[in-house]
C-alpha cells in the first residue's frame, strides 16, 4: 500500500469499527451517517487490499490484519489529537461537545439534571449522553473512547486511567412514613436486632459495583431477610411506600425522595456502611481544555470538602 496517500480520516474510522464492531455504531460515534462509514471502509478494504472486518453473530469481527494494525493506530491517533491539543482554549457559550458519560441509574437521577442544566445556561450548544457500562469495562471503554468520563463508585485499576473522588457517602434505611420496627421504641437509629427483624429490599446496579450493604448483611447475618433484589433504585421508593419493605439507599438519594414520596429515614447501625463517589477518565484526556472544562464543573456541582487529589489508577 501507499502510505502517502492514505486518508487520516479512514484510520478513525477503522478505530470505530474495531472499538464497537458496528459499522452503524462507527458512524454515531464519529457523527458520520452510515452511507459514509461504508464508504470509508470500502476505501479501507482497498488501501490495505483485506477485508479488514467480517460478519459474525455478534457483530463484525477484525481480521488477522486489523486485529494487528487497529491498536497500534488508536495509539498513535490518540497522541496525534494530544499533541494537537496543546494551546488550545475551550469557550463554553459556543464550543460544541458531545460529551459521553457513564452513570448508573441512580447516577443519572441525581447527577444529570443539575449537569444538563449548568450546560444549557453555561455551555447551550454541548450535548450530553448516559452511556449505559458495566462497572468492570469502564476502564476499557474510557481507553477505547467510548465515554468521556465515568461517575460512581469506582475502584479503576487500569493503568492510564485518573479518578479523582468528588464526596463521601453512606447508606441509611427508608420505609414508609407509618412503618413501625417490630421491636423495641422507634428512634433515629435502628438498632442491630430493629433491623434483623426488617423485611428488606435491596438494589444491585451494575453500571456501578457496591458491595458493602452485601457484606453489613453477612456481617449481621441478615442476607435471608431482603427478600426483594432490584436491579435499580428507581423502584424502591414506590416498593416502600406499598408494602411493609426496608429499603437500603444512599443517603442523598434518601433525602431527594421526601417532596414526593411519604418516606421515613432511618439511621442504620454503626451509621451504615460509607463509600466513595468519583468520577474517572482516561490520562489522555488530562491535558484536553474541553475535558478540564468539564471536569471542575463536575467539581462545583458535586464536590465536597474532604475529597481527595486526583491520582493515577
Amino acid at each position: 500500500m501507499n502510505f502517502r496517500q492514505l486518508d487520516l480520516n479512514l484510520l478513525r474510522v477503522l478505530c470505530a469499527i474495531y472499538r464497537s464492531g458496528s459499522v452503524t455504531e462507527a458512524g454515531r460515534q464519529l457523527a458520520l451517517s452510515q452511507p459514509a462509514t461504508s464508504n470509508a471502509l470500502a476505501r479501507l478494504r482497498r488501501t490495505f487490499d483485506d477485508a479488514l472486518f467480517v460478519r459474525s453473530p455478534t457483530g463484525l469481527h477484525p481480521t488477522r490484519l486489523a486485529q494487528r494494525i487497529a491498536p497500534a493506530v488508536t495509539t498513535q491517533l490518540r497522541a496525534l489529537e494530544a499533541a494537537l491539543a496543546d494551546g488550545e482554549t475551550f469557550e463554553p457559550a459556543s464550543g460544541r461537545v458531545h460529551w459521553r458519560l457513564s452513570l448508573s441509574d441512580l447516577g443519572e437521577m441525581m447527577f444529570l439534571p443539575p449537569l444538563a442544566q449548568a450546560l444549557r445556561s453555561e455551555s447551550p450548544h454541548s450535548q450530553v449522553s448516559n452511556v449505559a457500562v458495566d462497572a468492570s469495562q469502564v476502564s476499557a471503554a474510557l481507553e477505547a473512547r467510548d465515554i468521556d468520563l465515568a461517575i460512581g463508585i469506582l475502584l479503576p485499576e487500569h493503568s492510564g486511567i485518573a479518578s479523582e473522588t468528588l464526596f463521601h457517602e453512606r447508606f441509611v434505611a427508608i420505609t414508609g412514613s407509618q412503618w413501625k420496627p417490630a421491636v423495641g421504641r422507634p428512634g433515629k437509629t435502628l438498632s442491630t436486632q430493629q433491623l434483623a427483624h426488617a423485611t428488606l429490599a435491596v438494589a444491585a446496579p451494575t453500571a456501578t459495583f457496591h458491595g458493602s450493604v452485601e457484606a453489613m448483611l453477612g456481617r449481621l447475618k441478615l442476607n435471608d431477610r431482603a427478600v426483594v433484589r432490584a436491579r435499580h433504585y428507581g423502584a424502591l421508593p414506590e416498593l416502600v411506600t406499598c408494602t411493609d419493605l426496608m429499603a437500603i439507599v444512599p443517603q442523598m438519594f434518601a433525602e431527594s425522595l421526601a417532596p414526593r414520596f411519604a418516606v421515613r429515614v432511618w439511621e442504620l447501625p454503626g451509621h451504615g456502611p460509607r463509600y466513595s463517589v468519583r468520577m474517572v477518565w482516561h490520562q489522555s484526556a488530562a491535558s484536553d481544555p474541553a475535558h478540564s472544562w468539564l471536569r471542575e464543573r463536575l467539581r462545583k456541582l458535586f464536590g465536597r470538602s474532604g475529597a481527595i487529589s486526583p491520582k493515577r489508577a
